[in-house]
């Protein structure tokens, strides 16, 4: 998605040389004949969203003084240019104390005018970044602020607007990396709920024998270790939603005592003499099949109909194809400002070249991908070769090499002790698995808490991934 720059000029001509300026800086221009078109412009909720304001100060309807002052009085941030031929120093000087970001006189040169608006879409994207973090600490994260033009990211928007409208249970379903919790927030942030708690738990890293205590809370001396009482995740979401990530990793008897929950509105805490009554909108997600899942017998059939009462699917990436440009320019600006280096363009090659990549991990990849580069970069420009992860392409060229050794044969050629080789293999079953335990323990065919009891047994490190 190119950055859009609104023309706000009388002159028709001068409009069209801009537009034709900008165009061939990659910016999607649009053009508006007075102060007061522009303003009806930048206030219309069904436009897509404009990056900077080219402003000509003198204009019949509207002056530019008095847009720039509707715009500040209105509390929008957008960066604005001010175009005058009137070069002195104290209208310089107005302009800016109105809120202008830069003040360029006219005839505009292209090197002028190319700098002063990539300093604007720098300050553009850093505004957005601190207006979306503000939302999301807030727990006001809406839809708008979603990157939506492949179609099927549009149809999954919509379908989460209407769960959205009312406390129904939902349940997102995708792979991993397709952004599951930031539609988590968004519905969370675009219904009545907004603005209230929103507590995220990452099942598969709940450790099997403290998962009561962390979901419903533990009174204290309900155990060992227990000096204080502790509110559980959903005491602490109360009034608000409670965001359950990979809700397939929970173990058999957490999910029973998760379904009664959801069926009663009641907790008990771990040492409690009575229920406690709790106020939740809950949302899932997880990555995996869970209706094989409960063919299997891993996951209950009748706790997966309470989670899944509004089913909502994401695409991975490669599904929405469509998006990738206008995401990685977002991961540009983002992290640039972050890092606080003056990179703000892909080169043509570099872009061409995420757009065509598989991208297994989807947006998080993408994500990683592109900070990386930002750190690599040589220049103002993201090049092929800052680009490192993309596929298979990336790889070095293969060289010979010895013949790895067998890991199950000591360095004389004889048969290792299982003793020695079983905490390799959990330790390595956890780095493939990524430290999820239910996973790791179906793999490796024992129960999970048997891993947990070999983990600490044999002093295995098990925060792999």
């Amino acid at each position: 998605m190119q950055p859009r720059i609104l023309i706000a000029d009388d002159d028709a001509s001068q409009r069209r040389f801009l537009a034709t300026l900008l165009k061939s800086m990659g910016n999607a221009p649009e053009e508006a004949r007075g102060g007061e078109a522009a303003l009806a412009r930048l206030g219309d909720p069904d436009q897509p969203a404009v990056s900077v304001l080219l402003l000509d100060l003198n204009m019949p309807d509207l002056d530019g003084m008095t847009v720039l002052r509707r715009l500040r009085d209105a509390g929008n941030p957008l960066p604005v240019l001010v175009l005058t031929s009137d070069g002195s120093i104290s209208r310089a000087v107005e302009a800016m104390r109105a809120g202008a970001n830069d003040f360029i006189v006219k005839p505009v040169g292209p090197e002028r005018l190319e700098a002063s608006l990539r300093n604007a879409l720098a300050l553009s994207t850093l505004s957005n970044e601190v207006r979306r973090l503000s939302r999301k600490d807030e727990n006001r994260l809406s839809f708008d602020e979603l990157i939506a033009e492949a179609e099927s990211t549009r149809a999954a928007i919509d379908m989460a607007r209407r769960a959205a409208r009312s406390d129904i249970p939902v349940l997102i379903e995708g792979e991993s990396g397709t952004g599951k919790e930031v539609f988590a927030r968004a519905i969370h942030g675009s219904g009545e709920r907004a603005g209230g708690p929103f507590v995220a738990v990452n099942c598969g890293a709940l450790p099997a024998q403290l998962i009561e205590s962390i979901l419903f809370g533990h009174e204290k001396g309900a155990f060992t270790g227990a000096t204080s009482r502790r509110p559980g995740k959903f005491q602490d979401a109360d009034g608000g939603t409670l965001f359950l990530d990979e809700v397939g990793e929970l173990p058999a008897d957490a999910q029973v005592k998760l379904l009664r929950a959801l069926q009663t509105g009641e907790v008990d805490p771990v040492g409690a003499s009575a229920p406690v009554r709790v106020d939740i909108r809950l949302i899932s997600a997880t990555n995996r099949d869970l209706t094989r899942m409960i063919s299997d017998a891993f996951f209950r059939e009748d706790l997966y109909y309470r989670l899944g009462v509004f089913p909502l699917r994401l695409p991975p990436l490669r599904e929405r194809r469509e998006d990738i440009p206008a995401l990685a320019r977002m991961f540009l600006g983002r992290f640039a400002a972050m890092e606080g280096i003056a990179i703000d363009r892909f080169a043509d090659a570099a872009l061409d070249a995420v757009c065509r990549a598989p991208w297994p991990g989807n947006v998080r990849q993408m994500e990683n991908t592109i900070r990386r580069a930002i750190v690599l970069a040589e220049g103002a420009t993201i090049e092929v070769r800052d680009l490192r992860g993309l596929g298979p392409q990336d790889a070095p060229a293969p060289v010979a090499a010895e013949p790895a050794p067998d890991p199950l044969l000591t360095e004389d050629g004889h048969i290792r002790t299982l003793g020695a080789i079983e905490p390799e293999a959990i330790g390595r079953a956890l780095e493939i698995y990524g430290g999820r335990m239910s996973e790791t323990a179906r793999r490796l065919g024992i129960g999970r808490s048997t891993l947990y009891r070999k983990i600490e047994e044999l002093q295995i490190r098990s925060d792999a991934g």
